[in-house]
Order: C-alpha cells, then sequence, then structure tokens
C-alpha cells in the first residue's frame, strides 16, 4: 500500500500525543495512510480519553518519579511508556481497508502488528488475534484499567499472553490507531511505587508476553525498537 512515514523523534508524553491528536484532525480522508513513528524523553505512561489517572495512581509517586502523564486522543486504560515500541497508525476513510466496524479495524492493523512480531522472533513465536474477551479471572476490577493487565478482543497474543495493546478513534475523516508492543515489563519498583492497587503488577506479570527475555538492557531496547520500525514499516509496503 501507498504510505507516508512520520518520524516525529525524541518528545514529551504530551507533545507525541498531541502530534497524534493533529494528524487525526488533519486527516485527509482521500489521503495515504501514515505511520507516525515516535519516542520518549523520560519514563511515561498515557492514560485513555475518559480515564481519570488519579483513581489508580498515586500523584505523589507519580512526580517523585518523574513520570510523565499524558492524555491519549483514544481511548483504554494506562499504559506505562519504559519498556515497550510505541507507534501510530492512521488510515483515512477513503481507503479500501477502512471499515465503519470497529473491530474489523483493530483486526487490519494489529495483523500487521502480528507479522512483524513473528518476523522479529524469526518465527520462533506463534501469535494471533484474541477472538473473544477473556472474562473474570484475569484480575480485579482495577486490571481492567490498565493496557498491558488484561487482554481484549482483538490484541496480539502469544501463547495466552498480550504482547500487544492498541486503542482507536474513528472520525468522518478516518482512524487513528495507537499501538504498543510489550518489551519487557515495566521496572517492578516504578510499578509499586505509582499503583494504588499492587495486584496490578502480578496481573500484568501474568497476563503479559515481553519479546525480549531475562534482563535485558537499554541497549537491547534500542535495537529491539530500530527493528520494529523496519518490519512494521515492511508489513505496510507489502500489504
Amino acid at each position: 500500500m501507498e504510505w507516508q512515514c512520520l518520524d516525529t523523534g525524541r518528545r514529551s508524553a504530551v507533545e507525541n500525543m498531541a502530534i497524534d491528536q493533529r494528524l487525526l484532525e488533519t486527516l485527509d480522508p482521500y489521503g495515504v495512510p501514515i505511520l507516525h513513528l515516535y519516542e520518549w524523553e523520560g519514563a511515561s505512561a498515557t492514560y485513555g480519553y475518559f480515564t481519570n489517572p488519579d483513581h489508580y495512581l498515586h500523584a505523589d509517586a507519580v512526580a517523585q518519579c518523574e513520570l510523565q502523564l499524558a492524555r491519549r486522543p483514544t481511548g483504554g486504560g494506562i499504559i506505562f511508556h519504559t519498556t515497550d515500541f510505541a507507534f501510530s497508525l492512521l488510515i483515512p476513510s477513503g481507503h479500501p481497508e477502512f471499515s465503519l466496524n470497529t473491530l474489523e479495524n483493530y483486526a487490519f492493523v494489529n495483523g500487521l502488528v502480528l507479522r512483524a512480531i513473528e518476523a522479529f522472533s524469526g518465527r520462533s513465536v506463534v501469535g494471533e488475534l484474541l477472538q473473544k474477551e477473556q472474562g473474570e479471572g484475569v484480575g480485579t476490577r482495577s486490571c481492567c484499567n490498565f493496557c498491558m493487565a488484561k487482554p481484549t478482543q482483538y490484541d496480539v497474543m502469544v501463547g495466552g499472553r498480550k504482547v500487544g495493546g492498541a486503542a482507536q478513534r474513528r472520525t468522518k475523516a478516518g482512524y487513528l490507531h495507537q499501538g504498543s508492543i510489550a518489551l519487557r515489563i515495566p521496572e517492578k519498583t516504578l510499578l509499586v511505587s505509582v499503583l494504588k492497587e499492587e495486584a496490578v503488577v502480578a496481573s500484568m506479570q501474568k497476563n503479559s508476553f515481553c519479546l525480549l527475555e531475562g534482563e535485558a538492557g537499554e541497549r537491547e531496547m534500542v535495537e529491539a525498537r530500530i527493528e520494529l520500525r523496519r518490519l512494521l514499516s515492511e508489513q505496510l509496503i507489502h500489504k
């Protein structure tokens, strides 16, 4: 498919989300899809448009840890951007892959993500898209408000655990898909410090699949993000 790649570099969480908001507001319904690549200036977390982080995070600990918070223009819960690969994709309404069915849009983008993840692993992992929402037993009620703590329909799964999460917002011009791929579980000390309910940590550990094994360092994560950028771009080109 013909597409545009926009790399806006390393910015604050607020700036990254503001750029996505602007891209959606100015999206040409008859234009080409846009892959927005970006990084975070420091430890960050984003939360869905209708989520109040004060209900789930200790504000004083967030400030002490210098964790940047920003509201996404999409929905969903809280996701930590400390050990993940994040990206955004905008699909115009005039594009053949655009659907008025939200789940079909999730299936389309996450299908691309799934193939990139399988290529990243050298086909050593086999993933799938979650076809049915998981019921009770996957964590406390608060876990539903944390992206990597509870799988939802059409999430990217490996071995029954969630490796890729996403949120979308649709307008008449098209839709914005904001995605995240887990490289490692965020640092436990950070999570325990900022979370009001520690059970969320256990749920994230239980329900998340990470692409990097063991104690992967910053260098390994930088290299992984570079490779995932390349592989995701290739999926768009060849789609």
